[in-house]
């Protein structure tokens, strides 16, 4: 019974008079639609495509300081069609052979017309190449100099608000680096692509890749970093011995108290570590003898890493310079 139900009421929808009219007016628009989308797609239209090419046939001796794999950028004239096939069918890679194009003295170049005259042929007949940017490939190598360099981190790395950044991990902490042998000269440091955290508090640990230097390798060219917090506190550590400079031979200098306190503002792991010993306060003779008065200048010259806004307790204190005995 169902069955015969649901077949009346598809004869009754069907041969309704409005029915009817609805099916010929939606056959006509598909119609149209047709009719639109052939016109439309045989039109001529400009596309940018992006194609992958390399440099192959590297002597072994020989390391490439430039990209061995790129990205060249083709805007296309053609029909619609042939756009539609480029925008959703994959386009193989192209590749240069090294020996045909290398200079000499560290470099090779690709010029515009052979770089145009191979892209070409990876496009269908009919389609017109308006720009290929590049228009030219350029690349360079070395014979294997290499010089080690340290990695730091560049950018906008900052904690939550009374954290800190007590120490930072690099791993690995250094890297190798090709290029000529003018530029390995002046590479003193690599620097990460610019970094942005901001509000965090537990150790950060991100993987960053390394900044790209024009005609220099960088091995290996990602790498991880972290970044390790703790909670700012005001501290002070009392018994920091004064140290006496450029004394003359014979002669010792006293100062009364002989020890200091010294305050400043550093991280709570940290600061159960620190000992008055990492902390150095001078008292410079030379000065005194410059300036004699009752009292001499004390120094603070150096504070472990870590410590920020450090300050004596006392800036000047009383001395007494005697005779070394023998």
């Amino acid at each position: 019974m169902e069955r015969q139900s649901i077949s009346r009421y598809i004869r009754h929808f069907l041969f309704n008079n409005m029915s009817r009219q609805i099916l010929i007016f939606l056959f006509f628009l598909i119609l149209s639609g047709i009719f639109w989308l052939i016109l439309t797609l045989n039109q001529s239209y400009e596309y940018e495509i992006k194609i992958p090419y390399s440099i192959k046939g590297v002597p072994k001796n020989v390391v490439l300081t430039s990209n061995e794999v790129d990205t060249l950028k083709v805007t296309v004239r053609d029909k619609g069609w042939i756009i539609l096939r480029y925008l959703y069918h994959e386009r193989r890679s192209v590749w240069f052979n090294y020996k045909n194009y290398d200079r000499g003295n560290g470099g090779g170049i690709v010029s515009a017309a052979e770089v145009k005259r191979i892209v070409t042929q990876q496009l269908e007949t009919s389609s017109i190449i308006n720009t290929v940017k590049p228009d030219k490939i350029e690349f360079f190598y070395n014979n294997g100099e290499r010089k080690r360099v340290p990695v730091r981190w560049a950018g906008r790395v900052i904690p939550e608000q009374l954290y800190f950044i007590s120490h930072v991990q690099y791993m690995p902490d250094s890297v190798d680096v090709y290029t000529s042998k003018e530029k390995l000269d002046s590479i003193r440091v690599v620097y990460t692509e610019p970094l942005n955290y901001a509000g965090f508090r537990d150790t950060l640990v991100i993987d960053c890749k390394l900044a790209h230097m024009k005609d220099v390798k960088v091995v290996p060219e990602h790498i991880r970093i972290g970044f390790f917090t703790d909670v700012l506190t005001e501290e002070s550590i009392d018994g920091v011995p004064v140290k006496a400079i450029n004394m003359p031979a014979g002669k010792v200098l006293r100062t009364f108290p002989p020890k200091v306190k010294i305050h400043f503002v550093t991280g709570v792991s940290q600061f159960r570590t620190l000992r008055p010993e990492d902390f150095t306060v001078i008292a410079d003779y030379r000065e005194i003898m410059q300036k004699p008065s009752e009292k001499c200048n004390l120094y603070l010259r150096s504070v472990p890493h870590g410590i920020s806004r450090a300050t004596l307790d006392i800036k000047q204190v009383d001395y007494l310079i005697e005779e070394e005995e023998e």
